[in-house]
């Protein structure tokens, strides 16, 4: 039984505002057979998983941790939804998270732009920038004192640990592919100046600011 099950159901009844008495009635189970399956002790069969996953109106996929999508369907490009595009896309806040905003949306769109006939390239680039922003959201949940840990999978206090391995599998996958010469993308700078005048300056911008702050000029330090 995949690992996730026994908190995915958990949380499931917790969300549902039920004890584990009445869920374990209604499941046609024993409270301590739910008990066990909701530590993990017991694994149910297939009949029970497939019950519980009506009960609480899920797919069964979602249920085994298989998916993060509660109806079970597969995400499509098509389908997701480009703030980008929106007429009334306004963000609230600074002028300073307005510029940070679109230079790193203008920068991910010329970056995808350039590597997204490379299937293998864009997809390490996309597992390391995913488990970027993981990590990132990971750190600001944590500033919401309601916030519930039993929400994922991986625990806080090893969350980040696991992100950086995360990270450190996909440079040097990446590292493989410049050995290997497996990819042919030009990323110069003068060649995504010349190609992409729209989206380049945001590129340079980002690249300049981050630079300066791991590498800074003399004279400011």
């Amino acid at each position: 039984m995949v690992s996730d099950f026994p908190r995915t159901l958990c949380l499931l009844r917790q969300e549902k505002k039920i004890s584990q008495r009445k869920a374990a009635g209604e499941l046609n189970v024993s409270q301590a057979l739910l008990s066990h399956y909701e530590n993990g002790v017991r694994e149910p069969g297939l009949s029970f998983v497939v019950k519980a996953a009506e009960y609480y109106g899920v797919s069964t996929d979602y249920l085994l941790g298989r998916t993060m999508a509660r109806d079970g369907g597969v995400i499509l490009a098509e389908d997701v939804a480009d703030s980008s595009s929106e007429k009334d896309n306004v963000l609230r806040g600074s002028a300073a998270a307005m510029l940070s905003k679109k230079l790193l949306v203008n920068s991910t769109s010329l970056l995808y732009e350039q590597i997204g006939k490379e299937k293998q390239l864009c997809k390490t680039a996309s597992d390391y920038l995913n488990a970027s922003f993981y990590k990132l959201y990971r750190l600001i949940y944590q500033m919401d004192g309601d916030s519930r840990e039993n929400a994922f999978g991986a625990h806080q206090a090893s969350c980040s640990e696991l992100c950086d391995m995360e990270l450190k599998r996909c440079e040097a996958a990446l590292r493989e592919m410049i050995g290997q010469g497996e990819t042919a993308v030009d990323m110069s700078l003068d060649h995504l100046a010349q190609n992409w005048p729209r989206l380049a300056p945001s590129l340079l911008q980002l690249l300049h600011g981050v630079d300066e702050k791991i590498h800074p000029s003399e004279e400011k330090k």
